[in-house]
């Protein structure tokens, strides 16, 4: 995010760590689980229905 104060070019700036960047990273391989979970647990509904 965006740091309002400003900063002395001497002296290095506080950074923050972004929640959602710290995470991003992992969705090529999260996505794709929870798609196939979603989908094992859809179809399982679909045949204990009929």
């Amino acid at each position: 995010m965006s740091n309002p104060t400003p900063v002395e070019p001497g002296h290095a700036a506080a950074v923050e760590e972004d929640a959602v960047e710290s995470i991003v990273h992992l969705m090529p391989i999260v996505l794709p689980l929870a798609g196939g979970v979603l989908m094992l647990l859809l179809a399982s509904i679909a045949v204990y229905l009929a």
